[in-house]
């Protein structure tokens, strides 16, 4: 028997067939008359909505489908009337068999081309639907996370190119985003980075890895570098096979900067711990070592790689220098009482082969960030007679080589522990500011080694009458301070300035010939009068002004109603003002030579103030006014342009020298100094090379990179840089290569003696020698007799300066005395 798949259903031909389509087809399907009339309706509205079909035939579309359906896809049955097609999408039915439908209208036309009715198609899409929502909110999260990351995001083809990016990646590398998605990230990828990237990505690409990290450099739109971290991870399709990737970039510049900072600080640490003379060992809080630096192995013995790790009694032995018993270690006491501990009695060093070495140290203790103790630090060096140089270097950075008494940096020092202390046992203080009436007409009168000699009489005076807990000070050219630890209020401190000065009026060197030579005194009292040590120096020097404006040779006790600046330093305030704009001032010019031919090469340009040819105050006592009042700055730059305008004229005259321009911190640290400077020269059509611009030591460490950058910029205009009163001990010799510094002024204090006084003859030397080094010329200044001058020659010196060869003098005086080039 033939078997065929046909089945047949009960009855005759194929009108069953089509009726049981009909009705069980998964669709609501009607025909709908042009009059909306249901002409025909299946069966499945009866098993969706409970409906049965022949309730609804031969009634009008209104009367069967509620308010609600009809309102959302009545106009899709009026466009098909009308013989549109209409397609309808979204919930109908309303009640509680609402679903969401996908309907169709089509048309039915007669043989005349009328519409005569339409056939409707609705089929369920509810689980679709609710599958697309889900899927679109998703996307919706997608998008709302990736549009509003904190971080750069980005979708990447596999041939590199993106897909979609983020706002935050936009303003990363400053681009818009269709800017942004018509470039690759080779293109914006740093060419040093490239490799790296590239190999990753095409590994990624191919399947071989999942994700991967790197950090690598953008170019910004702008040309600068963005430092990022990128973190991109591949997606695959259904099958299996990469689709795209997603990459996070991370904005890393700012870290990288603080790394870079942090590399550079460890480096300058390193170098310094290798460059300094002190030997320097660190250890844990167990005390073991854990560093050493060059000049401690040499001094013990033992290498870096070899005592990392041991016991610190084991790789640093002291022992007492008469006793020969062993000492006991600072860096021990360092650590456990977290405190600066300094090595007591005479200790000596033994070297891990036996020989001895006499050392001072001290030790302190490391902390963390959080400020806990996490080790220790010994720094120790040889005080043997190899070292007796250092050790008088050190002395002379903080005492005056006039008079061998403390200079302004170690009074300071001495003030603060004296007031702590008074302050502890509740004590009284008193600080005496003193300063020699008239003594410039001294040095014009009887020269200045006559003044030298008033100088260290009064200071030896000063020290003979005050006790050993005290003392005497000199801060500036004749100006001295008298510390008294203890003092029986203002009764006693008024005590001891009478014997003072009633003692200096009695002695020879009060007088010299017909001047007598006598000194004016302020005093402030702790606590009375001021509570720290910068207020009370203030205020025994207003004092002390105060007795310049009662006429001089007394003392006054500091008291409030003294306004804060004295009334002489508001009266020259005023009158500098005014001598600005009256042009009073005028520059004075002191020679620099040659050292080895003579001949006058330069000059350093000097500021006076005169009134009929007479000088009406001192630069000493101006300038600091001018500091204090902010006219410095205007005053500095006057100057600046005067000497580019007579260096000018002496240059197109024919005598073209090197003129050198004195400049104040608050001038070179103003905003505009630069282009003042710049200014100046091409006024006064100077080459630049003609001016030379002498800066402190104090200045050009107090700034740092900030003083190093502008300094450059001003060498990059052709002007040379001076560091003046180089050796007074605020400079570190190892940051000089760091300034791009022409010239170093040796301090006059070192000339002084230079002839007389092997020590400072070799510290100058040394100067001399190291400045050499750098490639650097020497100018020396204050040079008064032949001896100094012959052995500055000899050391190497380049330029010389001083009474020996000129004083300051106008500039026509000068000129006469220039040699035609």
């Amino acid at each position: 028997m033939q078997q065929t798949d046909r089945e047949y259903l009960p009855g005759d031909g194929e009108a069953p067939w089509a009726t049981h389509v009909l009705n069980g087809a998964p669709a609501l399907i009607t025909y709908i008359d042009r009059h909306r009339r249901f002409r025909f309706v299946n069966g499945t509205h009866l098993r969706w909505l409970g409906v049965d079909p022949a309730q609804m035939v031969d009634r009008l579309v209104d009367e069967v489908v509620d308010d609600w359906s009809l309102q959302r896809a009545g106009s899709c049955l009026e466009q098909a009337l009308a013989g549109e097609p209409a397609v309808y999408e979204g919930e109908l039915f309303g009640g509680s068999a609402r679903c969401y439908m996908h309907g169709n209208f089509q048309p039915d036309f007669d043989a005349d081309g009328q519409v005569r009715g339409v056939f409707t198609v609705f089929i369920d899409i509810t689980e679709r639907h609710v599958l697309e929502t889900q899927l679109r909110e998703s996307e919706q999260r997608f998008y709302g996370a990736f549009q509003h990351a904190a971080i750069g995001m980005a979708l990447v083809a596999p041939d590199s190119r993106m897909l979609r990016v983020n706002g935050a990646l936009c303003q990363m590398l400053g681009y818009s985003e269709e800017e942004l998605l018509s470039k690759s990230f080779v293109e914006l990828t740093h060419e040093d980075d490239l490799a790296a990237s590239h190999q990753l990505s095409s590994e990624l690409a191919a399947g071989g890895r999942e994700t991967y990290q790197l950090e690598k450099r953008y170019i910004h739109r702008d040309g600068h570098i963005v430092h990022v971290l990128l973190s991109v991870s591949l997606v695959r399709g259904a099958d299996g096979r990469p689709q795209h990737a997603v990459a996070q970039i991370q904005d890393i510049s700012q870290r990288k900067a603080y790394e870079e900072a942090l590399f550079r600080e460890r480096e300058l640490a390193e170098v310094t711990l290798r460059s300094i003379g002190d030997a320097v060992i660190t250890t844990d809080m167990q005390h073991r070592v854990t560093s050493l630096n060059p000049i401690a192995e040499a001094m013990t013995g033992w290498s870096h790689g070899e005592a990392v790790g041991k016991p610190m009694s084991e790789v640093f032995k002291l022992i007492d220098s008469r006793t020969r018993d062993p000492l006991h270690n600072p860096l021990l006491d360092a650590i456990a009482r977290d405190a600066i501990v300094e090595l007591k009695g005479d200790a000596v060093l033994l070297h891990r082969n036996g020989f001895e070495t006499p050392i001072e140290d001290s030790a302190a203790s490391i902390h963390d960030h959080a400020g806990s103790v996490i080790g220790g630090v010994l720094v120790f060096h040889d005080v043997s007679e190899t070292r007796a140089l250092a050790l008088k270097m050190a002395h002379l950075a903080q005492h005056d080589t006039l008079t061998g008494l403390p200079n302004r940096s170690l009074l300071q020092s001495r003030l603060e522990q004296v007031l702590a202390a008074a302050q502890r046992r509740q004590d009284q203080a008193a600080l005496l500011h003193i300063d020699i009436d008239h003594f410039k007409q001294i040095n014009d009168t009887f020269g200045h080694a006559a003044g030298d000699d008033v100088l260290r009489a009064l200071a030896a005076h000063l020290r003979s009458h005050l006790r050993n807990e005290d003392t005497v000070s000199r801060v500036g050219g004749d100006e001295f301070v008298v510390l008294l630890s203890h003092v029986d209020g203002r009764i006693g401190a008024s005590q001891l300035c009478e014997k003072l000065i009633r003692g200096w009026q009695a002695s020879n060197a009060s007088r010299m010939g017909e001047l007598s030579i006598d000194f004016s005194v302020g005093i402030s009292v702790y606590p009375d009068d001021a509570h720290d040590a910068e207020t009370m120096l203030r205020n025994a020097d207003v004092a002390m002004y105060e007795v310049k404006m009662q006429g001089r040779s007394g003392y006054r006790f500091f008291v409030p109603s003294m306004s804060e600046r004295p009334a002489a330093r508001l009266r020259i305030e005023q009158e500098l003002r005014k001598a600005l704009r009256r042009g009073e001032l005028v520059l004075h010019y002191q020679p620099k030579v040659e050292a080895v031919s003579g001949v006058i090469v330069g000059a350093e340009a000097l500021l006076r103030w005169l009134v009929d040819g007479r000088e009406v105050y001192a630069p000493d006592e101006f300038i600091p006014v001018a500091e204090e009042s902010g006219l410095i700055v205007s005053l500095g730059d006057w100057v600046l342009r005067e000497a580019c305008r007579q260096a000018g004229e002496w240059y197109r005259a024919g005598r073209p020298i090197v003129v050198a321009v004195n400049v104040s911190a608050p001038q070179f640290q103003h905003a505009g100094f630069h282009d003042a400077l710049q200014a100046a020269l091409q006024e006064a059509q100077l080459p630049p090379a003609l001016i030379e611009l002498e800066l402190t030591e104090r200045m050009v460490m107090s700034a740092g990179d900030q003083s190093r950058v502008l300094m450059q910029r001003i060498k990059d205009l052709g002007v040379s840089l001076a560091l003046d009163d180089f050796g007074t001990g605020y400079c570190s010799l190892s940051y000089l290569k760091y300034f791009p510094i022409d010239a170093l002024k040796i301090d006059r204090t070192f000339v002084r003696d230079i002839a007389s006084d092997p020590d400072n003859a070799a510290i100058t030397d040394a100067i001399i020698a190291m400045a050499h080094g750098l490639d650097m010329t020497v100018v020396a200044e204050g040079v008064e007799t032949p001896e100094q001058a012959g052995h500055l020659r000899r050391a190497g010196v380049s330029l010389l300066q001083g009474f020996l060869f000129g004083t300051a003098q106008p500039a026509d005086e000068l000129f006469r005395q220039l040699a035609p080039r």
